[in-house]
């Protein structure tokens, strides 16, 4: 086995690592009892309506993430990129597992009954069925889209593929805006994960760009 593939069975194990942890930390949060919810709902989350047909990009979330993920891993020949995404996805999650055990937190906007009967109000009564209305702040959802939008778009493979880039926002944009149409989370959820995902990109992105700058400036200089 060569030193690329064993560093890509590395990060692989590394990957699977972290998911079975953030899994089972998640699931622990999300049947824990006795804590107080504290709710984040605002008087403006109500005036945006409910639209069962969000459904669609909030569900294309899930290979929007992995098919991202498992390309920087398998396909992407500049190893670095993995690993400023792979840090971002994992300090984000990480964080939003320490937000919502030491602040237990939800929201109460889900209806009652819904304004029509289709296939699609049929998929978010599944997802009623499985996913709670509590730690809810940062959206994951919003968070791991940014990270991986940011990934596609300061990709040097992908620079030029305007195609994924310009589909990539699309999609984020859309799945952002299905957690606030489907009632999964507050504007103060999406306002935390944008915020969160800001910071990880400066952090992953421009700060590392301009640390490199200043060194081979400071090479150059000598």
């Amino acid at each position: 086995m060569d030193i690329n593939m064993k560093e890509k069975v590395k990060s692989t194990l590394l990957v699977v690592a972290f998911m079975v942890f953030y899994l089972v930390c998640f699931s622990y949060l999300e049947n824990r009892t006795g804590v107080k919810i504290h709710y984040l709902q605002i008087n403006l989350d109500y005036r945006i309506p409910f639209c069962e047909y969000f459904i669609i990009p909030y569900f294309l979330w899930f290979p929007y993430v992995a098919v991202t993920v498992l390309y920087f891993l398998y396909f992407n020949k500049t190893r670095g990129e993995f690993y400023q995404l792979a840090v971002s996805l994992g300090i984000g999650m990480t964080l939003f597992l320490l937000i919502s055990y030491v602040f237990p937190n939800g929201q109460q906007l889900r209806p009652y009954s819904f304004p029509r009967d289709n296939v699609f109000t049929d998929m978010v009564i599944a997802l009623y069925k499985t996913d709670t209305s509590t730690n809810v702040m940062p959206s994951i959802h919003v968070f791991n889209s940014m990270a991986c939008c940011y990934a596609i778009w300061e990709s040097k493979s992908l620079k030029n593929n305007w195609i994924v880039r310009i589909a990539a926002w699309i999609l984020t944009v859309l799945i952002i805006l299905a957690t606030m149409f489907l009632k999964q989370h507050t504007i103060l959820d999406v306002a935390a994960g944008l915020l969160l995902g800001k910071i990880c990109w400066f952090f992953m992105y421009r700060f590392k760009a301009q640390r490199e700058t200043a060194l081979e400036y400071e090479r150059i200089k000598k």
